[in-house]
This record gives C-alpha cells, sequence and structure tokens, in this order.
C-alpha cells in the first residue's frame, strides 16, 4: 500500500497565484499517470534541487488526462485518478502539488504563452525539472529544449531527467505508461509493478452486490471500477485494506459468466474477516494472477476452483510480506 506521508502536504487545484507555501518551488511537470519509475526519477531530482536551493519541491499536474479532453470523453485506461495521484506524492515527501484543469483554455496556450501564464504568474516557479520526453503548449509545441531556453531567459532553472529503463524478458525497456498499461490488459500484474516501483492499486467506494458471493459460501466486496479501466478479466492474489487495516485477498474481476453475467466488477474476498464493509473506502493492491476468468460447466466446478484460488492466493500472500514491493520508498 503506499507509504504513509511524514508532512503536511498540499493540493491546490487551478491556482491563479503561488499556492502558500510553494513560492518559488522547484517543480516536477507532466501528467504523471501511474507515478511510474521513470516519474520517481523525475520528481527525486526535484527533490533534490529543491534541497540544494533551499526551496520547497512539488508537483504541476493536469486533469482530466489530455487524451480524454481531446476525445471529449474519458478513454485513457488511467493507472493513477488525482486522489491516488496525490497520496503518492505526499509518500515521496513532497510540499505539495498544483494539478491544473486541462481545458480548451489551457489546450490553447502556446508553449511561450504556457511559460508566462502557468509558470512564472499562476506559479512563480523557481526551477523546473521535467522528462526527456516532456512535450507541452499548443500542438505540443513546447520540447526540454524550448523549456531550457525559456528559463534562461525568464530566470528559472530547467533540468531534463534522461529516460529511465527496466529489465523486461531480458531486454532493457523504456518505463512508461503505456507499457504498465499493456501488462495491465495483459493481467501481468507482476511486470506492471516492475515498473511502478509498486504494486498496481485501484480505490473505490464498496458497493452493494447480488450477494452470490455469500450464496456460494465466499462472501465478497464488490467495487465497480471506471468504465475506462482494462484490467484483464481472471482471478487475482491481493491486499485489500480497509478501515487503516491490510487484509490478505482473494478476487475475481470480470463479468460472473458461470452464475450472473453482467457489468464488470471487482469482487473481494477478504480472508479471516467478517463484518458489513458497504459503503466503506477499500483499496485493492494486486500481487498476482491467479487465472483467466472462464464460464465452469456446474456451481460444484465453481466452488471448486474458488477453493483452489483461495489457497493459492493465501500462498502468494503469505510469502509477500507486507512492504515487499508493494511499498513506495
Amino acid at each position: 500500500m503506499i507509504q504513509a506521508p511524514t508532512k503536511p502536504f498540499a493540493l491546490a487545484v487551478d491556482p491563479t497565484r503561488p499556492p502558500p507555501g510553494l513560492e518559488r518551488a522547484v517543480y516536477a511537470i507532466g501528467n504523471f499517470d501511474g507515478v511510474h519509475l521513470g516519474h520517481a526519477a523525475v520528481i527525486a531530482r526535484t527533490r533534490a534541487l529543491a534541497a540544494e536551493r533551499g526551496t520547497p519541491a512539488a508537483v504541476l499536474t493536469f486533469e482530466p488526462h489530455p487524451a480524454d479532453y481531446f476525445a471529449g470523453r474519458p478513454v485513457v485506461f488511467r493507472l493513477t485518478p488525482l486522489p491516488i495521484k496525490a497520496r503518492i506524492f505526499q509518500s515521496f515527501g513532497l510540499t505539495g502539488a498544483a494539478a491544473l484543469t486541462f481545458d480548451a483554455a489551457l489546450a490553447g496556450l502556446t508553449a511561450e504563452e504556457f511559460v508566462d501564464q502557468a509558470l512564472m504568474t499562476r506559479l512563480s516557479v523557481g526551477a523546473v525539472v521535467v522528462g526527456w520526453d516532456f512535450h507541452f503548449g499548443k500542438a505540443r509545441g513546447g520540447t526540454p529544449d524550448f523549456l531550457v531556453r525559456a528559463g534562461q531567459r525568464r530566470g528559472f532553472a530547467v533540468e531534463v531527467v534522461p529516460k529511465v529503463e527496466t529489465p523486461i524478458d531480458g531486454r532493457a525497456e523504456i518505463v512508461s505508461s503505456s507499457t504498465i498499461r499493456r501488462a495491465l490488459e495483459r493481467g501481468d500484474v507482476e511486470l506492471a509493478a516492475r515498473g511502478l516501483g509498486r504494486n498496481y492499486l485501484v480505490a473505490g467506494t464498496v458497493v452493494r452486490g447480488q450477494k452470490l458471493g455469500r450464496e456460494l459460501g465466499v462472501p465478497t466486496a464488490n467495487l465497480a471500477l471506471e468504465p475506462t479501466n482494462r484490467l484483464a478479466f481472471g482471478v487475482y492474489a491481493v491486499r485489500a485494506a480497509v478501515g487503516g487495516k491490510s487484509h490478505g485477498a482473494v478476487a475475481s474481476f470480470g463479468v460472473r459468466p458461470t452464475v450472473n453475467p453482467g457489468a464488470p466488477i471487482l469482487e473481494v474476498h477478504l480472508f479471516d474477516f467478517s463484518g458489513d464493509l458497504y459503503g466503506q473506502q477499500m483499496e485493492v493492491e494486486f500481487l498476482a494472477r491467479l487465472r483467466e476468468e472462464r464460464k465452469f460447466g456446474s456451481l460444484d466446478a465453481l466452488k471448486a476452483a474458488m477453493a483452489d484460488d483461495m489457497a493459492k492466493a493465501r500462498a502468494i500472500v503469505a510469502a509477500r510480506k507486507l512492504g515487499d514491493s508493494g511499498q513506495i520508498i
């Protein structure tokens, strides 16, 4: 799960002037969906530069995702919606974050106008740190080189962090949100975790289901994920956090083809737990995929498979002590 924060954190949405406590801050700039290892490198350099300068360290990000704005509807499989993203930023020890609404006004700014209006007027940045592939402004006209030159003219420092690679199948591959999404679409949550630097996590409110799990002797807490979530259907070993406590669990994501097909839903069975979870907030951290979702010929066959799933999930949870690969350090 996400590490508990160690100091206060300010999240400013659409600030028109520098947020209190973030004056002349060093800002990491980007969309940061996933806050993966590449993003972590940018944030680490932001913190280091801020420490050198004796100023706050912060992040500038954008909501909704630009691709959603240009499509006119949600289309992106988001790895970290803003509330989770903000908590991850806080866990890295940043002082705060600014989130600008990506709308027609922001999308229409040229690169020079973005520097003038967003970075200088609204944030009064002291320095900025970006990734090697960062583009901004109308038609993506702004590049890292452009930003370096703009900083020289306007009096703020700019640093560009080189690409970050991770070994995948014996070769080095650039860490990106797209590669992590593709891994999740295949159900490879362990590969996704290597790119993220922590286990993939979803969060939501427990909703009422059809109580089919209870009838089968395996009561579940149900979460409706975003319609754009394209995690592969299947059964997973997970940890679930609710009420400040973490529990080993097994989860099924899909349309329940054996009993009553319907809209995709995440069903989570917490081990050795009893109680009413309806309406509570739950976080689910994916450790491993056990199998694909499939239709069984009978309820007895389904029950047998569920028993096998629970045994395998218990073993995986037990083997991965809390903090292993899932913690953000």
